[in-house]
């Protein structure tokens, strides 16, 4: 998010001091970060105290993607701070940290309905009055689809800038020469043999108003080929890896309050199901147990510990009753089924028109993706202290303002009653969207009037979760005379309005049922987002079929894009081999204008010694590209990976992951080979498991190990390589976890003779 300087410098003692959100509009938010007696806080998101030490103020929520550690590398860069004297805290929610970006791309979720088209245009500018206005009143605080750098890289880079000015022209006023030959490097502030450092240079610095614009550095924060070598050691090494070593890092659980009880909490069948009863005189008999909650649609019981809390409720044996549709898998299969044979369909993107030449079409093939679980390490957690109308919540989450906002609501107060201090999440995957837990747990703190802290179990995680949609999808492909032009492409996607309906939940707080009931038969384009695909077929569409379903679904990670890849690139692996070409060679014939993917394509061949996925040689590729809509204009990131996988006796097994990224400018090479290796295992691990089945709104695998989740002895040998790219930078963590899963079916096929339709690709057995 590109912001105009707006009076952010936040000198001593401003308590109170408010600065302008955006130039374009007069509103002004009271200062996020308040500056000691002796310190500096600059564009509320660099902090300098007396001693020199540097804080970062992250605005998004650190999941294990390493944001923290990027946000600091890039203030310390621009700054010239020494690393080892840098630090970060979590920026307070509020509209000054607003996403802008992500407000932009989630347009057409809150557009008002009927008017999706603006989201085409004004809308969908993350530079527009329209996008900015909206992320800012929201607020737009959220964590997701990959936005963070896009958003927040140049406003850090002009608060590290502004500061390291002051500093600069602290040092020159001292020594009576131009600041613009000063140079800051390693917290010092140097010119020839004259030297002071940032501590010695502050008293003064806090008495200077820095240029306007700031002045930038020539070159942003960039590490080259070199920090990719194996065994090369972390040229800016991670933040949080030694608290995580050492067992220090505080997560939600780890929170502790005077007087705290413990909360575990039952919740119904999935789908529309209330509390009918419980035997509340059986949680007295267990020692710790101090008191029970009920509301609606959840039991809760809060002890000293945890463990009686949850012992507790498995002596109440809380039953359910349905007040409307559960899920019963069968029965959503057969919705699917009907939609996609008879349902009416309605174009959501498309190049050209391919109706006429799919009449007949020349090849077509039916995929059938089933829910997808998102399975957190850390389950959802959240601690609630209610004092004199104020609330105070600690919890994990990728949207604090709006678990704010549900639990101001749940009683009563102003979003002002309620003080949130946001948390790192132990993974989340998207998960951490769902604000639920935050609701309870004022819920419950306002009832017994202690501090509570509220852990679902994982049982409860998985019951209660939302899992990413089902689809059921017809592709269609025409060719022209001898097979050898592709020249029509149809993907007919049968699924629920999945995106919308998560946006009501989030974005306007509404219950899983009423926010099915928005959705229930709209045409979802962000559902389908990633579906249509990006080679030089003159005629392509993408359609989609609303379906309605009593499943309520949620966003996971790669979201709507792991579903459009995986249709896609199997898809095209079958156009291939009706076309008699080798894969790789078919894709690169149709990557006509897409020159960093056909790069990609080429330099993971090389990576993986691609043999041409024939004869059994167990290969597979794929490719995917990812658009982002920036201040910078549209950026983007390319992957392609091939699989290599062998036939046990009773199994398959996927021996080797080889991807291939352009991310443009990497700023930690470290990070993002971390993140790129751990979405390959993670698109590993949807393709062979991480869903279930339901069963009047029971999920028939409820604990992570019955999910065929792939172990440690299961994981393959993974190589990852980048371009090297002077691009604006992409967010790579959902780029290998989206090509991942129709590698790995193309690799079966080439190991077994048979095409793999379903995902997870062996529900169907081998």
């Amino acid at each position: 998010m590109e912001r105009t300087r707006r009076s952010v410098l936040v000198g001593t003692g401003a308590a109170g001091a408010l600065v302008a959100a955006f130039a374009l509009w007069p509103h002004r938010y009271a200062a996020p970060l308040q500056a000691g007696s002796d310190e500096l806080v600059v564009d509320g998101f660099v902090r300098i105290a007396a001693d020199g030490a540097v804080t970062v103020a992250v605005p998004v929520c650190e999941m294990g993607q390493g944001i923290t550690t990027l946000c600091a590398q890039i203030v310390a860069v621009e700054l010239g701070a020494d690393r080892t004297r840098i630090g970060v805290e979590s920026a307070p929610p509020g509209p000054f940290y607003a996403d802008a970006v992500l407000a932009a791309h989630w347009a057409p979720l809150w557009l008002p309905y009927g008017l999706d088209s603006l989201a085409g245009g004004l809308a969908a500018d993350p530079t527009g009055t329209l996008a900015q206005r909206t992320a800012e009143r929201t607020p737009f605080t959220m964590t997701a689809d990959g936005t963070a750098l896009a958003a927040f890289e140049a406003p850090l880079r002009a608060a590290a800038a502004a500061l390291r000015a002051q500093l600069t022209q602290a040092a020159a006023a001292r020594w009576g020469v131009g600041w613009e030959t000063c140079e800051a490097r390693d917290h010092r502030i140097s010119h020839g043999t004259q030297s002071a450092t940032f501590a010695e240079l502050l008293p003064e610095a806090r008495a200077i108003t820095p240029p306007d614009p700031p002045v930038l550095r020539a070159e942003p924060a960039r590490e080259g080929g070199a920090a990719l070598a194996p065994g090369a050691l972390p040229r800016f090494a991670r933040l949080d890896l030694p608290a995580k070593v050492d067992g220090s890092f505080v997560f939600a659980g780890d929170v502790r309050l005077p007087g705290m009880l413990h909360a575990a909490i039952a919740q119904p069948p999935q789908g529309d199901a209330v509390l009918a009863s419980f035997d509340r005189a059986a949680a007295a008999s267990v020692p710790g147990v101090v008191e029970v909650v009920n509301a609606e649609r959840w039991l809760a019981a809060l002890g000293t510990t945890w463990y009686a809390a949850d012992k507790a409720l498995t002596a109440m044996d809380p039953r359910f009753r349905a007040k409307g549709r559960v899920v019963d898998s069968g029965a959503m299969e057969a919705a699917l089924d009907r939609a996609l044979r008879r349902g009416d369909a309605t174009t959501v993107a498309a190049v050209g028109d391919p109706a006429a030449l799919l009449q007949k079409p020349s090849l077509s093939a039916r995929y059938d993706i089933e829910p997808a679980q998102c399975v957190p390490l850390e389950t959802a957690t959240a601690t609630a202290r209610l004092t004199h109308g104020r609330l105070e919540l600690w919890l994990a989450t990728q949207a604090p303002d709006q678990a704010a906002m549900a639990a101001a609501r749940a009683l009563g107060l102003s979003r002002g009653d309620v003080v949130i201090y946001p948390l790192h999440a132990g993974g989340s995957f998207d998960a951490r969207l769902d604000v639920r837990v935050a609701e309870q747990a004022a819920i419950l703190a306002k009832a017994v009037k202690r501090p509570v802290q509220l852990m679902w179990s994982r049982w409860q995680e998985t019951l209660a979760g939302f899992p990413r949609a089902p689809v059921a999808a017809q592709m269609a492909a025409a060719f022209g005379p001898e097979r050898r032009l592709l020249l029509g492409w149809r993907a007919r996607l049968a699924q629920p309005a999945s995106a919308i309906e998560a946006a009501a939940r989030l974005l306007d707080g509404k219950s899983a049922p009423a926010a099915l009931a928005t959705a229930r038969g709209r045409v979802d384009a962000m559902a389908c987002e990633g579906a249509l695909p990006f080679y030089a077929i003159p005629e392509r569409a993408v359609e989609h079929v609303p379906v309605d379903l009593s499943l309520p679904s949620g966003r996971q990670r790669g979201n709507a894009h792991a579903v459009g890849a995986y249709l896609t690139e199997c898809f095209i692996d079958e156009c291939a081999q009706f076309a008699g070409v080798e894969p790789l060679a078919f894709r690169i014939g149709l990557l006509s204008g897409q020159p960093r993917l056909a790069a990609c394509l080429q330099g993971v061949a090389r990576l993986a010694e691609w043999g041409g996925g024939r004869d059994a040689s167990g290969q597979g590729i794929a490719c995917h590209r990812m658009d982002l809509r920036t201040a910078q204009g549209l950026r983007s990131g390319f992957v392609a990976v091939v699989a290599t996988a062998r036939q046990e006796a009773d199994a398959v097994r996927v021996e080797r992951l080889s991807a291939y990224c352009d991310i443009g400018r990497i700023i930690n090479a470290d990070i993002a080979r971390q993140q790129v290796e751990g979405a390959l295992v993670a698109g590993l691990a949807l393709a062979v498991g991480g869903t279930t089945q339901w069963q009047r709104g029971v999920p028939q695998a409820g604990r992570v190990a019955a999910l065929g989740l792939p172990l440690l002895a299961d994981c393959p040998k993974v190589d990852v390589a980048f371009a090297d790219s002077s691009e604006h930078p992409f967010d790579p963590g959902e780029l290998g976890m989206v090509a991942a899963a129709p590698a790995i079916a193309n690799a079966l096929f080439s190991a077994t003779g048979v095409r793999f339709r379903r995902l997870p690709l062996l529900s169907e057995g081998l």
